[in-house]
This record gives C-alpha cells, structure tokens and sequence, in this order.
C-alpha cells in the first residue's frame, strides 16, 4: 500500500464519518448534511489530484449530473413505499431499483444523444 492511497483512505473515511454523524442530528440540517454530495466531492477530488486535468473533472461532473437526476427517483419510492408501511429492506429495494432504472434511462438518453458534457 503507497503512502497515497493511505492518506485517502483516512481522508475519506474522515468526512464520511462526520456527515454520518451530522445527519443524525433533528431538523434540516441532518438532511443538509445528507443531501451534500459528499461521494461526487472526494472522486472529483482525488480525480483532479491524481491527473491534475481540470478538464477531466469538469467534464466527469458533468456526467454525474445527469446520472444524479435519473437516480432521484429513488427517494420518491423510499419515502411513498415507507409511508405504505411495508419492511423497509423491501423499501430500500424497490427504491434502490427505482433510482437504477432513472439511472439507466439517462445511460440510454446520454448514449443516444448529444447532451452530456
């Protein structure tokens, strides 16, 4: 293991934990801290610190843009198959599967179209 690959370990295991444990917290921040799109901010990071290309993240933000909107659909179908009261695990499934397809129609939409980048 190189010293690099270490660092970001620590690093990133770091700001996962703190907005794991400010989202607990009541009212909107938790949701704040939840909605941060703290996944997407370290890639993004660590692309840019690994090639040093502001163009490769630039354009790598971009894409995650669009698969963000497919994959919102998620929370809908969390929080309405909640609200029915079935298990939660099924819950999370059925949301999991429904921010997958989101996710595969903007593959579809970005494959056969000029829109992203």
């Amino acid at each position: 293991m190189t010293l690099q690959f270490l660092l970001k370990t620590t690093i990133t295991v770091a700001l996962v934990l703190i907005a794991s444990a400010l989202a607990k917290r009541p009212g909107l921040l938790g949701a704040l801290v939840a909605a941060l799109p703290v996944t997407s901010l370290l890639v993004l990071g660590w692309l840019y610190v690994e090639t040093g290309d502001p163009q490769r993240v630039a354009n790598l933000s971009m894409e995650i843009f669009w698969f963000v909107l497919g994959g919102l659909l998620f929370f809908p179908a969390l929080s309405l198959s909640l609200k029915a009261g079935w298990p939660i695990w099924l819950c999370f499934l059925l949301a999991a599967l429904a921010g997958f397809a989101g996710m595969s129609a903007v593959q579809f939409l970005l494959t056969h179209t000029k829109v992203h980048g």
